[in-house]
């Protein structure tokens, strides 16, 4: 798992990196939560979504946001970070050509990022958002929504009440044959303490399903087997 600096926008990024384990691996990127809330890259919900796209064969990578731990530059509201989350991204692909797709994975505001990031990046296939903070950002730049996902989100959370998100996310458009997929986490809170594990088991059920689907090879039509 070797420490890797990319050159971000506001100066370097403070990352960690696992190759994938085959050539055209696909690639992950996983966001971490708010900086001035005590996001981190090392945090549990962040470690347990890095090992599990790993375990996966993705090539992935978590870095910390401008202002966190050796990432130089200061918080930006969400605008500098943005900038940061396309940085890494294009910093993975660099090292990964081949690579089939991409997801990207984030944690509350690393959640926010990553949505508005997969608007942006059609090579994005699939998102984990967990806990995404719909009560405290707009998130009606999900218009249509053009990759398909998991919301995990806690039943017991203060800071962003399930209702809320639950409110905000039956409203997004999403594209002809995405589906944006919601599940909430029997007492869990907005950090998932003591709950990671009930966490992890969800979006692995998640993953392993969505993979299959990805890596299956397409279906020929009968006309075609027939020629």
């Amino acid at each position: 798992m070797p420490d890797v600096i990319i050159n971000g926008p506001a100066g370097r990024l403070e990352g960690k990196y696992s190759p994938g384990k085959e050539a055209g691996a696909p690639v992950a990127l996983i966001l971490h939560a708010h900086p001035r809330g005590g996001g981190h890259m090392e945090t549990p919900v962040n470690l347990m979504m890095y090992d599990l796209f790993k375990q996966r064969g993705f090539a992935v990578l978590r870095f910390n946001f401008r202002g966190v731990g050796r990432s130089q530059g200061v918080y930006d509201q969400g605008y500098g970070e943005l900038s940061d989350a396309a940085t890494a991204l294009d910093w993975a692909q660099a090292h990964n050509p081949n690579a089939a797709y991409c997801w990207v994975a984030g944690h509350s505001f690393g959640a926010f990022v990553g949505m508005q990031l997969l608007m942006r990046r059609p090579e994005i296939a699939g998102f984990i958002s967990v806990a995404p903070p719909t009560n405290m950002y707009d998130f009606t730049f999900l218009a249509p929504c053009p990759a398909s996902g998991l919301i995990a989100h806690g039943e017991a959370d203060a800071i962003v009440p399930p209702d809320e998100m639950e409110r905000v996310m039956s409203k997004v458009r999403v594209q002809k044959g995405i589906e944006i997929e919601r599940e909430i986490i029997p007492g869990a809170s907005h950090l998932f303490t003591n709950h990671v594990e009930e966490l992890e088991k969800s979006i692995t059920r998640y993953l392993d399903r969505r993979l299959a689907q990805l890596d299956a090879p397409p279906i020929e039509s009968k006309d075609k087997k027939k020629r």
